[in-house]
């Protein structure tokens, strides 16, 4: 059997590398990661990770099951169990018991939860002002909507 025997080509390779998506995209996370923790953590939120962001933000008002937060964060119920157990040690949520199934526990954002967001926004707010400053506020705009529809197209296909 004989195979294409392509040469690799590094000039090529960097090309590629320059413009694929995943990369950009875990690139720009890390950029963001590295912007907004060191603020958090001059803020006062000194054990705050960037990761606890995929639990907190799915927190919602009425509270939430340690079941549907995996599934929105899209961890085992088995890993939600133990970043629970860790938020709560940090003072970013509580759990009470839910009235409708005493097998399971609501999880709820605390005052210092709540507090975090209030400076996530400032924080957030401070590298969109960076990145309008370097593309400008109408091509941020479009970024934010790409991606937006695309999340919500892609995730939908999943379901």
């Amino acid at each position: 059997m004989e195979t294409d025997k392509k040469t690799f080509d590094f000039a090529q390779f960097r090309l590629i590398r320059e413009r694929s998506v995943g990369r950009l995209f875990w690139r720009l996370k890390r950029f963001t990661g590295g912007y907004i923790e060191p603020r958090l953590h001059a803020l006062g939120f000194t054990d705050f990770k960037m990761s606890y962001l995929m639990f907190l933000s799915n927190i919602e008002e009425n509270g939430i099951t340690n079941n549907e937060l995996a599934k929105r964060a899209c961890v085992t119920k088995q890993m939600m169990s133990k970043i629970v157990g860790l938020l709560e040690d940090e003072g970013y949520i509580y759990t009470q018991k839910n009235p409708a199934d005493s097998r399971s526990s609501i999880i709820f954002l605390n005052e210092r939860g709540k507090a975090l967001f209030v400076a996530l926004e400032n924080c957030m707010n401070e590298a969109r002002a960076k990145f309008d400053a370097i593309v400008g506020h109408e091509r941020m705009e479009q970024v934010i909507d790409t991606m937006a529809e695309l999340v919500t197209k892609l995730e939908n296909e999943e379901q």
